[in-house]
């Protein structure tokens, strides 16, 4: 099946977007850029990307969408401005923390270090394997599940970690995302007639279509221009 846009970057909205950018430019091992009031990250790569929105509310709700990252120590983190709030234990490989904006993220403590430390992307859903099932439709990659009845998607184009991870959660979504991806594709159409529900349309100042997944979860499309899909 061939795959309807492309993985672009990831967005985190942030009450403080310096802090936060400089958190996660440690924590990441990415290189933080400024333009303007506009903070991103910068990898190697587009998909490396990470861009900081500026908002006023600040969190309320556990993530819905969360990042798993790689570290050589829990120190690091804590030193860069993170919290523990639940530390690994039996069955458990991971500690949960929180950046500075107070959003939950994953550790996983490793004897080796890769230069870029993103592992993987976690979306709270009710089902799983149907959105996962809907994200490879548009993103391409290999559907992979577990006995807990988690799915994944791994090998996504684009896509420089490595999983997107849908796990099953009891709670419904109540409010916006404050972390979430854009996609390049080359008719926003595509996505709406393959189950996207338009939220706002691009337009004035707004230069992307802002579009929800079948779980309601928040994601932009930008799309591409004949001379970006044609061959080098």
């Amino acid at each position: 099946m061939t795959a309807l846009a492309r993985f672009k970057e990831l967005v985190v909205d942030a009450v403080d977007v310096e802090t936060s950018a400089r958190f996660w430019s440690a924590a990441l091992g990415l290189t933080l850029r400024r333009e303007d009031s506009d903070v991103w990250l910068d990898g190697p790569s587009v998909g490396h990307g990470v861009c900081f929105n500026t908002v006023p509310e600040p969190k309320t709700v556990k993530n819905r969408v969360h990042l798993d990252v790689h570290t050589g120590s829990l120190a690091e983190l804590t030193a860069a401005g993170a919290v523990i709030i639940e530390p690994a234990g039996p069955g458990r490989a991971w500690t949960v923390m929180t950046d500075p904006d107070g959003q939950e993220f994953c550790a996983f403590v490793r004897d080796e270090v890769p230069e870029y430390r993103l592992y993987e992307l976690v979306i709270d859903c009710a089902e799983p394997e149907p959105l996962a099932r809907w994200w490879a439709s548009v993103l391409g990659g290999e559907l992979e599940s577990d006995e807990d009845g988690d799915w994944g998607l791994s090998r996504v184009p684009g896509v420089p970690f490595e999983y997107l991870v849908f796990g099953r959660v009891p709670e419904p979504k109540t409010i916006k995302n404050r972390v979430h991806w854009d996609v390049e594709v080359a008719d926003p159409q595509l996505l709406i007639d393959a189950g996207a529900t338009l939220l706002r349309p691009r337009g004035g100042d707004l230069g992307w279509h802002v579009l929800a997944d079948p779980a309601g979860n928040e994601f932009c499309a930008f799309e591409r221009t004949a001379e970006e899909d044609a061959p080098a």
